[in-house]
This record gives structure tokens, C-alpha cells and sequence, in this order.
């Protein structure tokens, strides 16, 4: 008898554990509950995922920004450099032609005296 017992047990075990029974009611509203709440968590993961694929093209955008300021610095560095060299040879060689011009008026001035032996000419009393 207690075989019988425990045989019966067994197959009802297994007749409710491979869905031979039908659902209640309960586990109906239950399983459309997590339905339901499963179909908010994927709306919610699918809303958190596009903010950080956002995220993600936005920190992507930035860093190619900053490359491209880097070869744009670097760019600007070397041509400035070539440029402050070129301006400051200019520069050299205009400072070079004042002198120049500043020793040839000096002359010019010590020479005008040593012809002149220093006098200025004279100018007739009426003649302006």
C-alpha cells in the first residue's frame, strides 16, 4: 500500500510539474504582472543604454576634438616659429640700416662742419 502511496505521489508530482494541470488564476495575474514588469525593466535598460551610447559618441566627438587641437597646436608651434625667426632677422637688418644711416648723417654732419670750417654761411641783411 505504501508503495502505491508513494507511486501515486510520484505521478501526480510529475502530471502538475509538466503542466498537465491547468494554471489558477493566481498564477495567471502573476505571470502577466511580471510580464508587464518585465516589459518596463527593457524599456527602461533600452533608455538607459541609448543615454550611454549618447554618452559614449559624445566622449568619442570630444576626444577627436582634442586631437585635432593638438595637430592644430603643434601645426601653429612650427609655421609661428618659422615666422618669429623671419621676423626677427627683419628686424636685425632694419636695426642694422639705422645705424648705418645714423653713422652716414653723423658723417655727413662732421663733414659739412669741416667744410665749413664750422662757420655757418653768411647771409646777406636783406635777403630772406
Amino acid at each position: 500500500m505504501q508503495r502505491w502511496l508513494g507511486l501515486s505521489v510520484v505521478v501526480v508530482g510529475l502530471s502538475l510539474g509538466t503542466g498537465c494541470s491547468t494554471p489558477s488564476d493566481e498564477y495567471q495575474e502573476r505571470l502577466a504582472a511580471l510580464e508587464a514588469e518585465a516589459q518596463q525593466m527593457d524599456a527602461a535598460l533600452d533608455s538607459v543604454e541609448e543615454r550611454l551610447l549618447g554618452s559614449q559618441a559624445m566622449l568619442q566627438t570630444w576626444q577627436e576634438l582634442g586631437r585635432r587641437h593638438q595637430q592644430v597646436t603643434e601645426l601653429h608651434c612650427q609655421s609661428s616659429d618659422a615666422h618669429m625667426l623671419a621676423r626677427m632677422k627683419h628686424y636685425e637688418k632694419m636695426e642694422e640700416r639705422g645705424r648705418q644711416l645714423r653713422r652716414r648723417s653723423s658723417v655727413a654732419a662732421v663733414d659739412s662742419t669741416v667744410l665749413t670750417s664750422g662757420k655757418s654761411p653768411k647771409h646777406p641783411q636783406g635777403a630772406n
